[in-house]
């Protein structure tokens, strides 16, 4: 099968929710930055329900993502989260912050034909990255918690609103999903 209809790229820059939350999925960004790796911890089978659902691979719209879309870009979110994060914590981090490399999600959707994955394996790979992950937030010490990362669109980031951000998009995917 090819790609039916590629979801028009998503250009809003989504940093107003960690003022502000979002109206959208109700996502509030006061959080505890210590327990970032226990809420993915449970947010994890939250996912495998979803990809267990009969429509896990039904797009809703022609325009729209399938669960297990979203699911699989949920993946590469926590791969390219962990590096952003090792990068944040390192020893060698520059003083005025890591820079992350450019990440466009939808050329990575069509690279990776998310349209075309097993549910099963994306479960599987959901479990893999996101414990990962979980357990690199686990380790961010106490004094590291401020360190700077920056996008190049110029946004800036601390390990603790970073790990909002996060949240946000690991949130607002349940919700667009919840059928």
């Amino acid at each position: 099968m090819t790609d039916p209809v590629t979801p028009e790229p998503d250009t809003k820059d989504w940093t107003h929710v960690l003022q502000h939350g979002c109206a959208e999925c109700g996502f509030d960004p006061a959080h505890e930055v210590g327990a970032t790796g226990r809420w993915i911890r449970s947010a994890l089978p939250r996912w495998d329900a979803v990809l267990q659902r009969p429509d896990a691979t039904t797009r809703p719209a022609p325009e729209v993502w399938s669960p297990t879309e979203y699911a699989a870009h949920v993946v590469d979110v926590f791969l390219l989260f962990r590096a952003r994060l090792e990068l944040m914590v390192a020893d060698d981090a520059p003083a005025d912050g890591a820079r992350f490399d450019d990440w466009d999600q939808d050329a990575t959707a069509l690279a990776r034909r998310y349209w075309e994955r097993d549910p099963a394996e994306v479960a599987h790979e959901l479990t893999v990255a996101g414990t990962a992950l979980a357990d690199a937030f686990d380790a961010v010490p106490e004094d590291r918690w401020d360190r700077v990362g920056l996008r190049s669109n110029g946004s800036v980031f601390t390990t603790a609103t970073f790990a909002a951000y996060l949240r946000h998009d690991v949130e607002h995917h349940l919700w667009d999903v919840a059928g």
